[in-house]
């Protein structure tokens, strides 16, 4: 346990270094790509970016323990696996979610700063288009959705894994671990039914599985207990018990029985028992590999992984719209100051988010191509930007 919290924060240092490494990497561009101008901009940018996070999620922490406190008393959590279990896990992962928003309120914040401070109209004033002026703010949004789609693509959903865990053990205790008559294709003509299945043990009671050819059954593989070979080093590896096998060729059949069988059988305990939030467990390789597999069996109970899969991708687009809207919004200085600009600035964030957290909905209820639902913010945020843009300073 104690090797695994080390190697945990040796990730994390590791990310860090790697965000270091590629700033540094981009202010060593050559001088014609970036300026002092770019490079003072990148700079206020992604610092703003990284306050604003420590500052909300700080606060969200306060918010969440005093929430929370009771339930942890109650269950009895340990405070090693509150720190580092929960909210070691916690804090990447709704910093990543809400990135967008952190990206918005670090542009309209500088922003509005350097268009108080008449900096912004120097700027123009020096011959420099507003066009010019957004692509330092675009190269800090290409670092920021770059590092956005790694995280959430890659690390966090491990550290999902942790969080759900800790979350079913000491806070919602609501872990689905088995399920009842579950029915599947693992197969091409090969279909397999357990009456039960106990998630705990890895183990189904009442199992079958049919193999048939032409729409024709050739064989039955029957048995009191099915259970998954945690310990193999190949994946698929079941261990029949009680078992019988009965084989139709033409008007005659074979019958073959025996204790124990060693088998492979082309699934896995979690394509037996669906938890919500699972597919955001999964790494973006993990989570194409699962939908192609259940897509081949015919499975309909995929569109939110689906959903999931595509939105990982959606959502680093983000950081690029809610830049130029942000800095569309606040560049020009106004004497009644940014108040109702940052309110609409904040409102279109807002919704953005809502209208990407409810897209999975579109796609379960009213048949929406996953693909489309998971971009459809993109897509209607997109005009907003551009007409922001349009009516920016020049």
């Amino acid at each position: 346990m104690k090797y695994a919290k080390i190697r945990k924060w040796h990730k994390l240092l590791k990310v860090l270094r790697m965000i270091r490494h590629l700033m540094k990497k981009v202010m060593s561009w050559p001088r014609r790509y970036i300026k002092r101008l770019d490079s003072y901009i990148i700079r206020k940018f992604i610092g703003t970016y990284i306050y604003s996070i420590i500052l909300i999620i700080s606060i969200s922490i306060v918010f969440d323990i005093n929430e929370n406190l009771a339930k942890f008393t109650t269950n009895h959590a340990p405070l090693k696996a509150i720190v580092f279990d929960y909210y070691a896990n916690f804090v990447p992962y709704f910093a990543n979610l809400f990135s967008p928003l952190f990206v918005f309120i670090a542009v309209i914040f500088f922003t509005s700063k350097l268009a108080g401070n008449s900096e912004i109209i120097a700027m123009l004033a020096c011959g420099t288009g507003f066009k010019r002026l957004l692509r330092p703010y675009l190269i800090s949004a290409a670092l920021i959705a770059a590092l956005n789609f790694y995280l959430g693509s890659y690390i966090i959903p491990k550290g999902t894994v942790v969080r759900q865990n800790f979350e079913s053990l000491y806070k919602n205790n609501k872990k689905i671990t088995s399920a009842i008559n579950v029915q599947l294709q693992v197969a091409p003509g090969v279909i397999a039914f357990m009456s039960q299945y106990d998630d705990i043990t890895k183990t189904g009671y009442g199992f079958t599985l049919d193999k048939f050819e032409n729409k024709k059954l050739v064989s039955t593989l029957s048995a009191n207990i099915v259970q998954y070979d945690t310990i193999s080093d190949s994946r698929y590896h079941w261990k029949v018990k009680n078992y019988k096998i009965r084989t139709l060729t033409g008007m005659r059949e074979k019958i073959t029985s025996g204790m124990t069988l060693d088998t492979l059988i082309m699934m896995e305990p979690m394509d037996l028992v669906f938890s919500k939030g699972q597919q955001e467990t999964l790494t973006s390789p993990e989570l194409r590999r699962y939908i192609t597999k259940q897509q081949e069996r015919g499975s309909q109970n995929v569109v939110q992984y689906e959903v999931e899969y595509h939105k990982r991708i959606a959502t680093s687009f983000a950081s690029f719209i809610l830049t130029i809207i942000g800095a569309s919004l606040s560049s020009r200085k106004r004497k009644g100051g940014m108040g109702m600009y940052l309110g609409i600035g904040l409102a279109l964030s807002f919704s953005y988010i809502l209208l990407q957290t409810i897209s999975a909905t579109f796609a379960i209820q009213a048949d929406t191509p996953p693909l489309l639902a998971a971009w459809i913010p993109n897509i209607l945020y997109s005009f907003i930007a551009y007409y922001c843009y349009r009516q920016a300073p020049n």
